[in-house]
Order: C-alpha cells, then structure tokens, then sequence
C-alpha cells in the first residue's frame, strides 16, 4: 500500500517509526494483516508536486493508494479549481492502474473564508465519487485544532495525533485493503 501525501503523510517533526505510515502499519498488524505501508510523503508538497511525481511514486508497485494530498494547497489559498485538476488527474492515473484508492480530505484554514472552505472541500467529496474512490472527509478529524495532539506550530499532529488519526481512518483503510484484494483476484 502506498501513503501519497505531504508532510501529514511524510511525518514531519516526528521521531522516525512514528509517521501515519509506520502507525498504520503496526496498527493493521496487530489486526492480523500484514501490510507494508510505503511511505510516499514529502512535506510541503503540494497537489501539484504529488502529480509531478506520481509515477516515481508508483515504482513500488503498490496494490492500493491512500492520497493525502491539498492541505498546502489550502495553507497557501490556491485556487480549488488547481487542487481539483491535479487530483483529479492522479485519480485518473490510478484508476487506469487498477488501483484501489482511498482519499483523504481536507479542510481550507477558516481565515480563507467560507466560501473558499465550501469549494476547497467539495474538491475532495466530488472526486471521491468521481472516481469512485473510498472516502475520509477530514484526514485531520479529532486532531486538529487540539493543542495536546500537535506539535508545537499547532499544525502538524504529535506522534499521539497520529495514533488518533490512524485508530479513525482504520476501518476506511480495512476497506481499502478489501478492494484491493478483490481487484487482485
């Protein structure tokens, strides 16, 4: 399986072993699966990073994708419009893979205003059903904005965020898993 992503993805400011990656991994282990979970994150990444290096990524030969990918492009106000054309062609890449992909969402910082909130998160909703993609509205969900789960710029999850993170996309990724072993028969 791989993690496309930024440096929610990557682990940035976190001891190495603690990233969603290396959690994940563990946390589908004790769970009786064992899956190797590839570490495709690079912080500050973009949408438009991810899709200009998408093809590396792919090396791996994965057999399921989790994207996370557009939080700085909502840190940075880019327009939803971009955000969506990038993701959309990735979704598109790896649909034509055959890959079975989860996609993570991603809420627009509340000082860009609410309608650039409502467009920049229905980027992620309307692709997800484009492309029949599963879907985990808020890779953040119960960690951000809690100063006891982030780091220190009050952005990037601690590794106890991350385990939060993990313990809530869990049943998402458990599916992803399924389709991906249903595609492979």
């Amino acid at each position: 399986m791989l993690g496309l992503g930024d440096s929610l993805m990557a682990g940035y400011g976190l001891p190495p072993g603690e990233s969603f990656p290396d959690q994940l991994q563990r946390a589908l282990a004790a769970e009786g699966l064992q899956v190797e979970v590839t570490n495709a994150g690079v912080s500050g990444d973009t949408s438009a990073g991810g899709r200009a290096r998408l093809d590396w990524a792919l090396a791996s030969d994965p057999h399921a994708v989790i994207l996370e990918l557009g939080a700085n492009d909502g840190l940075r106000g880019l327009d939803p419009a971009e955000t969506r054309r990038n993701l959309d062609a990735i979704l598109t890449t790896l649909g034509e893979r055959g890959l079975p992909v989860l996609l993570a969402g991603m809420l627009a910082p509340p000082n860009l205003g609410r309608e650039y909130g409502v467009e920049f998160e229905a980027v992620f909703r309307d692709l997800a059903e484009q492309h029949g993609a599963l879907f985990y509205p808020f890779f953040l969900d119960g960690v951000a904005g809690d100063p006891a789960l982030n780091q220190a710029d009050g952005i990037h999850p601690t590794s106890k965020g991350v385990s939060v993170i993990v313990e809530r996309i869990l049943p998402q990724v458990k599916a992803l898993i399924a389709r991906s072993e249903t595609a492979a028969r």
